[in-house]
C-alpha cells in the first residue's frame, strides 16, 4: 500500500489515468469472458462425457429373416449380464430419427440393411466390456458393442486442453495488465521530471517516488479491473 499521503506528491495526469482505468476495465472484462468460456465448455464437455460413459450400443448386423432371433439372444445376454441396469432395442422409428439429420425424412428404412441398435444402460461401476464382447461373440455373431470410449476419451482431452487454454489466458491477461501498470507509471515519472527534482531537492528519496506512482496507477487500474469486472458479470447473468 505504501505512504497514502505521497499520493499528494503525484500531480495529475487525466489523459494516462483514463486510458490506465480504460485498459484495466478491458482486461478484466476479457478475463472474465475467458474463464466463463473455459468453465462453461468443461462442464458441458464433462457432462457429455459423463452420459456417454454411463451408456452403451450393441449393433447387430445380420441377415432380415435371422435379426428377430439374433435381437432377443443380444437382449437376453445383456439382461443377464451384471452391471447392466436396462436394454432394449430402438424401435424403426427412433431409428428413423437418428438418420434424418443425415438422410432426410424420407429415408426408406425397409429397402436399406439397416442395423438393429440396442441401447444399453449401466449401473453402479459398469460391466466388463471384455467379458461381454466374449459372450456375445459365441451367442450372436452379427453383434459389434460400442462403448463409446473412442467417443468419450477425445471430449476429456478436449475439456482439459480448453481449461488448460482458459487458464494460460488469464495468465496472459494478468501480465499484459501488470506490464500496463509498469509502462504507465514509468511513463508518467519520465513527463514529470522536473516534479521529482523537486522532491529530491526537498529530501524525497527515489523509492519513495517511485512508489507513489506505482499506488497510484495500481489504484487505478484496481478500479477499472473492478468495474470490468462488474461488467462482465452484468453481460452473463
Amino acid at each position: 500500500m505504501g505512504d497514502v499521503q505521497a499520493d499528494r506528491t503525484v500531480p495529475p495526469t487525466g489523459f494516462t489515468a483514463r486510458l490506465t482505468l480504460f485498459t484495466a476495465a478491458a482486461m478484466a472484462l476479457l478475463t472474465v469472458f475467458a474463464l466463463a468460456l473455459s468453465l462453461a465448455t468443461g462442464r458441458l464437455a464433462a457432462r457429455w462425457s459423463d452420459e456417454l460413459a454411463q451408456t452403451s450400443t450393441l449393433r447387430i448386423s445380420a441377415p432380415a429373416e435371422q435379426m428377430a432371433a439374433q435381437t432377443a439372444a443380444a437382449l437376453d445376454v445383456l439382461r443377464t449380464t451384471p452391471g447392466i441396469a436396462q436394454a432394449r432395442a430402438l424401435t424403426e422409428e427412433e431409428e428413423q430419427a437418428l438418420l434424418t439429420p443425415w438422410f432426410g425424412p424420407d429415408l426408406p428404412l425397409d429397402a436399406l440393411p439397416i442395423p438393429q441398435l440396442i441401447e444399453i444402460e449401466e449401473e453402479g461401476g459398469g460391466y466388463d466390456a471384455t467379458g461381454l464382447r466374449a459372450r456375445l461373440q459365441a451367442e450372436v455373431p452379427g453383434a459389434v458393442l460400442d462403448d463409446h470410449t473412442r467417443w468419450r476419451e477425445p471430449l476429456v482431452a478436449a475439456a482439459g486442453r480448453l481449461r488448460a487454454l482458459g487458464a494460460l489466458a488469464i495468465v496472459l491477461i494478468g501480465a499484459s495488465t501488470a506490464a500496463m501498470i509498469t509502462l504507465a507509471a514509468q511513463s508518467a515519472l519520465s513527463a514529470n521530471a522536473q516534479v521529482i527534482r523537486v522532491l529530491r531537492l526537498v529530501g524525497a528519496r527515489d523509492a519513495y517516488i517511485t512508489h507513489a506512482f506505482v499506488r497510484r496507477f495500481t489504484l487505478r487500474a484496481l478500479m477499472g479491473a473492478a468495474a470490468g469486472t462488474l461488467a462482465g458479470g452484468l453481460l452473463l447473468a
